[in-house]
């Protein structure tokens, strides 16, 4: 039986994971530390964390952000679904026309989107706060969905559709019974990314928030900028744990969708 060698690429993801991952270990430890500062650990405390949820203005900013991040998903699935069933239905062209204009906002910086917003919404006369934070993650979300759903759409055997027809089933039904049960797995998904991108959101969000309404990558940077403060640690672990948690649902809801195509598939061949 062969040892299977350790090779130099192993060695490299494994670096790379101890970078990409030592900074947020060493945070979250010193979270809950019972000192003031991360130059040396005091022992375990819960402090901060008492501190973080004794704090009506971190509370506030935490609920504005959980709200501008469910209503931007939410209202982001929605047209998100919308525009892929539409590319999906739309002539060569068109199709490639309206990829490219919804990857513009995936691959454009962050900074440039949030400038553009902010000049934007001055133009209008709209006043910075909750609605032009609010728009701005709808805009920017909306990308993210319609790359998670098209591909659902792609997997989704026509036959499926034309079986409903054949029926007499109309074009709602067949949207609500057929459709949209098969590609479930990519709007969830699309919401999922979506509602991650909302809360981690930083460059747009401080281009266009105002009038007192903040967020909290805001609201992190703002007190990073007068000095450590091991509350924000304690902010910031509550955070990455929200979001790991939006990752692994991410992950089981695409492995159940790629069982379900793969089911679909296997009935497909075995009745051909």
């Amino acid at each position: 039986m062969k040892k299977q060698r350790w090779s130099w690429g192993k060695t490299y993801l494994a670096l790379v994971f101890v970078i990409l991952y030592a900074p947020i270990l060493y945070l979250v430890v010193f979270s809950f530390s019972g000192g003031q500062t991360m130059e040396k650990y005091h022992g375990f405390s819960w402090q901060h964390y008492a501190d973080l949820f004794a704090d009506t203005r971190m509370i506030t900013i935490v609920i504005n952000t959980l709200l501008v991040a469910f209503l931007a998903s939410l209202l982001a699935t929605i047209i998100g679904t919308l525009g892929a069933l539409a590319i999906k239905d739309a002539r060569r062209p068109w199709k490639n026309s309206l990829l490219s204009l919804n990857n513009v906002l995936m691959v454009s910086p962050d900074v440039i989107i949030g400038a553009s917003f902010l000049i934007f919404f001055t133009m209008l006369g709209v006043r910075l706060g909750f609605v032009s934070v609010l728009l701005s993650h709808i805009a920017f979300c909306i990308p993210i969905v319609v790359l998670m759903v098209l591909p659902k759409l792609n997997e989704m055997s026509p036959t499926l559709v034309d079986a409903a027809y054949d029926l007499g089933a109309s074009r709602w039904q067949v949207l609500s019974r057929v459709i949209l049960p098969s590609i479930a797995p990519g709007i969830f998904a699309g919401y999922f990314m979506a509602f991650t991108y909302s809360l981690d959101d930083f460059a747009v969000t401080f281009f266009v928030t105002g009038n007192g309404f903040s967020t909290l990558s805001v609201e992190i940077y703002s007190r990073a900028r007068q000095g450590i403060n091991l509350e924000i640690n304690a902010l910031s672990t509550l955070m990455f744990i929200v979001s790991l948690l939006l990752v692994i649902g991410y992950y089981f809801i695409s492995k159940r969708g790629g069982r379900r195509t793969r089911i679909v598939a296997v009935k497909e061949g075995d009745a051909q």
